[in-house]
C-alpha cells in the first residue's frame, strides 16, 4: 500500500489542528523553517521519515496513523508478510517501508529502506532517540556527525540519532537495509 505525499500532509495538518497546535509551533518544535513547514504540510515538500517521526511524538500519536490514516489495535503481535508494510511515497534518495504500523504502543519504530544510488550528496537528517540500521543488500557510505563509515551486507550500525546522518548506496545497485528507530 503506498500512500502519497499529499494524503500524509492532509493528515498532519488535520491532526496537528486538531491538538490546537500552530504551524509555527510545529516548525520550531522540528527546527525547520516555517516555510518548509508550510511545504510539508501543503504536500510540496516530501516529509523525512525523520520528521514524521518527531510530528508523532508532538502530537502523540502512533506513526501509523500518519502514515495510512488508521489507528494501531494490535496489542499481542502483528505480522508483516513481504511487501505489505505500508510504503512511503518518497520524492528523495530512500524509499520507506513501515514493517510494524499495526502494533499498538510501540517502543519503535521498524522499517526496511531502500536507497537508490544517486550522483548527488544526501542530505543529512537527526531525530530524537537512537536508531540501528542492519544491511540487507549492498553497500552504502554511512554518515555521522563528521564519520565516514563504509557499511556492508551483514554490517550494522547503532547510533545517536540527534546527530545529523545520511545514506548513500554505494555502486550502482541499491541497499536495502533494517532500520530500527527507538
Amino acid at each position: 500500500m503506498a500512500e502519497t505525499i499529499e494524503e500524509i500532509a492532509s493528515r498532519v495538518r488535520e491532526l496537528r489542528e486538531l491538538e490546537k497546535v500552530t504551524a509555527e509551533e510545529m516548525a520550531e518544535y522540528l527546527k525547520v523553517p516555517l516555510e518548509t513547514y508550510i511545504c510539508y504540510e501543503e504536500g510540496k515538500t516530501d516529509i523525512p521519515a525523520s520528521k514524521l517521526f518527531e510530528i508523532g511524538q508532538r502530537l502523540d500519536v502512533e506513526m501509523n496513523l500518519l502514515l495510512t490514516g488508521e489507528e494501531a489495535r494490535v496489542r499481542i503481535f502483528t505480522v508483516t508478510r513481504k511487501g505489505e508494510g505500508v510504503e512511503v511515497e518518497r520524492r528523495g534518495q530512500y524509499k520507506y517501508q513501515n514493517l510494524a504500523g499495526k502494533f499498538l504502543s510501540k517502543r519503535a519504530e521498524f522499517f526496511t529502506v531502500t536507497i537508490e544510488p544517486k550522483k548527488e550528496k544526501p542530505a543529512a537528517y537527526s531525530h530524537p532517540g537512537q536508531e540501528f540500521d542492519y544491511v540487507l543488500e549492498g553497500s552504502l557510505n554511512f554518515s555521522i556527525h563528521d564519520n565516514e563509515i563504509i557499511l556492508n551486507e551483514g554490517d550494522s550500525i547503532l547510533f545517536d540519532s540527534s546527530y545529523k546522518h545520511s545514506m548513500e548506496a554505494r555502486g550502482e545497485r541499491p541497499a536495502k537495509m533494517l532500520v530500527v528507530v527507538i
